[in-house]
């Protein structure tokens, strides 16, 4: 399971790292978006985060069966942790946080470029929630992996030499 903020890597190493390893791979925005029939932000808008929240929890259960018990990859979405019932099922497993500080994130999410100004301070707000965020992914990591200067190749390799030893 891969855990960590926007823009960490989670998709990208995932499927590279599942490659590596010659196991499956799910992401559990792609199993969202399948649920709903539309893209992730749009839930948000539509029909607000509670909606997508339930739809993540049950991505997540469904990412954990199809990635199956002996060692498939899943890309868990930056906020799902923040559910106690996901929490309760990444519980005993692998877990490996890609950790990333705030620059990176803002440069990989593109929140580092002038833009017309936008009330409620977006880039406050994403400081503010990876603040929040930090120790639960901490916490639940078994594996801690700092990915701001590494490209996703660099990562996972090697998370793929880690796991395999």
């Amino acid at each position: 399971m891969l855990i960590g903020p926007p823009g960490a890597g989670k998709s990208s190493v995932g499927s590279l790292l599942a490659a590596e390893l010659g196991v499956p791979f799910a992401d559990t925005d792609d199993l969202v978006a399948a649920a709903a029939g539309k893209p992730v932000g749009d839930i948000f808008v539509d029909d607000g985060e509670p909606v997508f929240r339930e739809l993540e929890r049950a991505a997540v259960a469904h990412g954990l069966e199809a990635t199956g018990p002996h060692g498939g990859v899943l890309a868990v979405g930056s906020g799902a942790v923040l559910d106690p019932d996901v929490r309760r099922m990444l519980g005993g497993r692998r877990v490996v946080y890609l950790e990333v500080g705030f620059a990176t994130v803002a440069r990989r999410t593109g929140m580092d470029k002038p833009r017309v100004v936008v009330p409620g301070n977006p880039r406050g707000l994403l400081r503010a929630m990876l603040e929040e965020r930090r120790p639960v992914y901490a916490e639940l990591a078994s594996i801690t992996v700092p990915t701001d200067e590494l490209a996703p190749e660099e990562v996972a390799a090697d998370l793929a030499s880690r796991l395999r030893s």
